[in-house]
């Protein structure tokens, strides 16, 4: 069972994350900085990112319960939004959406502070990722055990988003456009499968507390 659950976590924060889509991305931040400043961007913004998941896994469940919201009500919800990110993903939206972000980031700061914005927030740690976190933390039931073998899933989801944005413009080449668009599709479609089963298991729970 927690095999299953690793392996879920896994396919689901790498499809989520979708890193050879960060790669185009990645390049176009950090156009005119030298390897060892690439280097330090993507370390940086994947350490940024890796805190906030963390952070999301550890306490998302106290800050529902302090606003009131239930676990299965967030399930159905988280379930819809990434089903929504996956319609996104199918589509070529979520791709145009990340490039308006690289856009406004450079025009505005030119490039300084890229690694907490906009790639660590909300490139990597956006509400996709934060939510497939919360979700995954959630189907942990409280056990430290497996909540730390989510945190580590979460980091090494996070060394490969780093991997790929160090080799992005090898990555970037070797897909091409073609290859780059049949990847998102495919991850999109993985992911929507992920986002119903995320809505059913919310589903089913709320009906079995309705009828305790």
């Amino acid at each position: 069972m927690a095999l299953e659950f690793l392996k879920t976590a896994l396919v689901t924060l790498l499809v989520t994350l979708d890193p050879p889509g960060l790669a185009p991305l990645f390049i176009g931040l950090t156009l005119g900085m030298t390897r060892a400043a690439k280097r330090e961007v993507a370390l940086r913004a994947s350490v940024i990112a890796f805190v906030i998941l963390a952070a999301f896994a550890l306490g998302g469940r106290f800050v529902l319960e302090a606003l009131g919201v239930t676990i299965p009500a967030f399930r159905i919800a988280g379930g819809l939004l990434l089903f929504y990110i996956a319609f996104d993903m199918l589509f070529a939206l979520k791709a145009e959406r990340r490039s308006e972000i690289v856009t406004d980031a450079m025009a505005i700061d030119h490039i300084r502070n890229v690694a907490a914005f906009p790639l660590a927030i909300p490139l990597m740690a956006g509400p996709g990722s934060i939510t497939a976190t919360m979700l995954l933390a959630e189907r942990a039931n409280g056990n430290w055990f497996t909540l730390a073998g989510l945190l580590a899933i979460v980091a090494l989801a996070m060394a490969v988003s780093f991997v790929a944005l160090i080799a992005a413009e090898r990555l970037s080449g070797l897909l091409g456009a073609t290859g780059r668009v049949v990847l998102t599709r495919m991850l999109g479609v993985v992911l929507a499968a992920l986002a119903v089963q995320f809505a059913i298991d919310g589903a089913a729970q709320a009906w079995r507390s309705s009828l305790t």
